[in-house]
């Protein structure tokens, strides 16, 4: 724990020196360092780590729906005109004679001749209060469980998926860093031959002070010089411009001063002696969330079946109510009302929705499993390329460095015959284009290796993060 901690302090101070040194003196990470600077700090990788945090509560939030769901309330109400009530009995006989009615009658015999309570009389009173405080909870319900078991693996998803952001962060991390070693060599090769161009040119100008070159080859060889520095500026430039690319993919500030360490020929040894890495697609991670996916519609059609089971679940309600004409809060008459029960929902029929939905999941599901075997076949026939690419990379290298060593060679020849006037300068500027080729071939070679090796070791998913712990 601690290496890994003093680890990413190393990793932050030479950020804050590239930051700070003079434009001069660039920082050299090696690929290990840009690798662990870009998992802390790249877009990718940081919005993905936050989506499994966004999932996980997700997930908690539907967990809350085991729980018991307490909620309070209180209203009040102001009659603005009060209900009506009418009997179909004569109120003024059980009220006694002389007694006043809601309606303004007495209990008369003039009043006792009308109809039967054919005025009626108002209820209630212009002001109602109530508060009281309810809770729930499911005791059975089949389809809520199989919805949290789909919710838990929503978050082994968004972990998945995370893990492919870094996997693709590290293959992308890797590319550009060789890119840039790709760059740096052909630029040292173009360098060279602009030097050689150089040296041939003041070798073809003495000769022609002293008669023994003509104006031609002088010609040739000042244009041997003016091809070579284009050359040279956008071999520069493409050094420059990878550098950008490679900060990108880093998530680093673009005006941070930093280089790659070493040289792409570094990496020539593990060529001849590093093993394929083995092409089992267990680790891959589409499939791995082909995988989850499949096993979410899976739930979910259960989850649409267990709709018709029948669902349980518990109740409790407790009220005050009040009923008054004034504002007395103090000699208001306060009325509970309680109840504890249980609840049987039964679904016996919903025109079909839940057979219907659990069908659709079901083509869903085989919808997913051939969309999965095709990925399985296209990934397969990706390793069977980068395999390839390798080998051939392989191959190509040996035959490169063959060719270097003999350009080399010829080129020594054909620059000492051109001293003693043996040869002429095209010659020689053959031997130099064909050593220029031979050298850009062996530089090829080494990144085409690379390349394929990160892209397919991307594919299989071997995690960078992983590995490190291995070794640690």
């Amino acid at each position: 724990m601690k290496k890994i901690i003093f680890s990413f302090l190393g990793l932050a101070l030479a950020l804050w020196n590239a930051s700070a040194e003079t434009p001069g003196e660039p920082v050299p990470l090696t690929l290990e360092q840009a690798l662990q600077i870009a998992l802390s700090e790249n877009v990718s990788v940081r919005v993905a780590d936050l989506e499994i945090q966004r999932t996980g509560y997700a997930r908690k939030g539907s967990y809350a729906a085991l729980f018991p769901q307490i909620d309070g309330s209180g209203s009040y109400q102001r009659t603005i005109k009060k209900q009506v009530m009418y009997m179909d009995f004569d109120m003024s006989k059980m009220m006694g004679g002389g007694a006043s009615l809601p309606g303004g009658d007495t209990g008369t015999e003039e009043a006792a001749a009308k109809p039967a309570s054919s005025d009626g009389f108002e209820v209630g009173r212009w002001n109602t209060w109530s508060a009281g405080v309810s809770a729930s909870m499911p005791l059975v319900n089949a389809q809520l469980w199989k919805s949290l078991k789909i919710s838990d693996q929503d978050v082994e998803l968004a972990v998945e998926k995370a893990r492919a952001s870094r996997l693709e962060t590290v293959t992308q991390v890797k590319k550009a860093y060789y890119t840039v070693l790709l760059a740096k060599e052909a630029c040292n090769v173009y360098k060279s031959v602009y030097d050689n161009a150089v040296e041939n040119l003041e070798l073809t100008q003495k000769k022609f002070n002293a008669q023994r070159a003509s104006e031609l080859d002088l010609t040739r060889a000042k244009t041997a010089v003016a091809n070579a520095v284009p050359n040279v500026y956008d071999a520069a430039n493409t050094v420059e411009i990878s550098l950008w690319q490679l900060k990108a993919v880093m998530g680093v500030d673009l005006d941070s001063n930093i280089d790659v360490a070493g040289v792409l020929t570094d990496y020539a040894d593990r060529m001849l002696t590093e093993a394929v890495p083995d092409t089992d697609l267990s680790g891959n991670s589409t499939l791995r969330q082909l995988g989850i996916q499949s096993r979410q519609l899976a739930e979910a059609v259960r989850m649409h079946q267990y709709a018709s089971i029948p669902s349980l679940a518990l109740a409790f309600n407790y009220s005050l109510n009040a009923m008054t004409n004034d504002f007395n809060f103090s000699e208001y008459r306060w009325s509970p009302y309680s109840f504890v029960g249980l609840s049987l929902s039964i679904p016996i029929f919903a025109g079909g929705r839940r057979y219907h939905a659990a069908k659709a999941a079901k083509l869903q599901a085989e919808e997913l499993d051939i969309q999965r075997v095709n990925t399985e076949r296209q990934l397969q026939i990706a390793i069977r390329q980068y395999v390839g690419t390798m080998d051939t990379a392989i191959k190509s290298y040996a035959s490169a460095g063959s060719a270097v060593e003999t350009a080399t060679k010829a080129y020594g020849i054909a620059r000492q015959a051109y001293d003693v006037g043996r040869s002429t300068l095209t010659d020689l500027n053959d031997a130099q284009l064909a050593l220029t080729q031979s050298r850009l071939g062996v530089c090829q070679a080494i990144y085409s290796y690379l390349s394929a090796k990160s892209d397919l070791e991307g594919t299989i998913g071997a995690d960078f993060t992983d590995n490190n712990a291995k070794n640690e």
